[in-house]
């Protein structure tokens, strides 16, 4: 099995620290098209914005769906001094915001400050805003309107076998996806698809899966871990492998592609856990559901602290997630898979 080492994790830095939250993926969107120009037959943009690379072949048409955006939030009013009001975009935690920086796509940088609070529990969204240090309202509209958007500041660190930096949701995913799409040597068409606004409910997978109607999807994102001090319990755990989904709160993998994951997984020697999320969905939510349906399975990446500006993931599950993603799109096998106990 190839060695973590094989892997550019200066692109995984270069694809988190890129603008891009739901709605707003033109710059990742362009990063992304940079990267893979080389690998693929044909690249495409449909309406919602969603990026597809498609490689030409014979057989069962696999979709493979790794989500763009990151969480973020808009502006929704500037007063009188200047200061921002603003509504969340995607899974954002109230609790966590004060202090944290934000930043705008025209770099402008932004701090989150509360109003003075009597106790905790008064600690609501409406008592939250961006000081962007603007001198006035005409001094903040010079440089931020209403319906922009931002995204949280969370820089990339390499610390030996982890990786910590905001938006690893989903930019790993994406990471992984590239790096499957210039290794992979199939001969089933595929359908790389960099999806928009999964954060705000899985949009741009329902309208890609609609058009591209795949025989066989994979999702690839990040999933929770149980391997904090007394965090909730959970099988998954940082270091142990790929994991190969098997529930969450929008899809249960279809047995046959569970099985087929798992015996890929073996018969590879890659290293893989099973993952059961009891909060949360994918891509493969959305998929799953289009038209008739489609069979469709998840690899996931454990992640700690997920949707906050310091995620961690390790380096060996990365690189046994690539491993699984090749392994399988290279399987010979796998119509009669996909089809047993359909």
């Amino acid at each position: 099995m190839a060695q973590t080492s094989s892997l550019d994790f200066m692109l995984l830095k270069r694809l988190t620290q890129t603008f891009g939250p739901s709605g707003s993926e033109d710059t990742i969107r362009s990063v992304i098209i940079q990267e893979i120009q080389s690998y693929c037959d044909e690249i495409s943009t449909d309406v919602m914005g969603n990026l597809i690379a498609r490689r030409q072949g014979k057989g069962k048409n696999i979709m493979i769906a790794a989500h763009m955006d990151e969480i973020g939030i808009m502006v929704t009013h500037i007063d009188e001094k200047g200061f921002l009001r603003f509504t969340p975009i995607g899974g954002v935690r109230v609790n966590e915001l004060p202090h944290r920086k934000v930043q705008f796509k025209n770099a402008t940088i932004g701090v989150i400050g509360m109003e003075k609070l009597d106790k905790l529990a008064d600690l609501k969204l409406e008592r939250l805003f961006i000081d962007i240090a603007a001198n006035s309202k005409e001094d903040a509209e010079s440089r931020i309107r209403v319906g922009d958007t931002a995204v949280f500041v969370g820089e990339f660190h390499d610390q030996g076998d982890k990786i910590i930096s905001k938006a690893l949701d989903d930019r790993i995913g994406c990471f992984i996806a590239i790096e499957a799409l210039k290794r992979v040597k199939s001969t089933f068409p595929l359908s790389f698809v960099f999806t928009v606004q999964e954060e705000v409910g899985l949009r741009g997978a329902q309208t890609s899966a609609y058009a591209l109607e795949p025989d066989l999807a994979i999702a690839v994102d990040v999933t929770l871990t149980g391997d904090t001090p007394k965090a909730h319990r959970m099988d998954v755990k940082l270091g142990s492998g790929a994991a190969i989904k098997v529930l969450d709160r929008s899809i249960i993998t279809p047995p046959q592609i569970k099985r087929w994951m798992i015996k890929t997984a073996e018969e590879k020697e890659i290293k893989y856990q099973l993952e059961v999320l009891e909060s949360g969905g994918t891509d493969s939510g959305a998929i799953h559901l289009t038209k008739s349906g489609v069979p469709a399975g998840v690899i996931s990446i454990p992640t700690r602290y997920v949707h906050s500006t310091a995620e961690m993931a390790d380096k060996h599950d990365i690189e046994a997630a690539v491993n699984l993603l090749v392994a399988l799109l290279e399987s010979y096998e796998l119509p009669s898979r996909v089809e047993e106990n359909n």
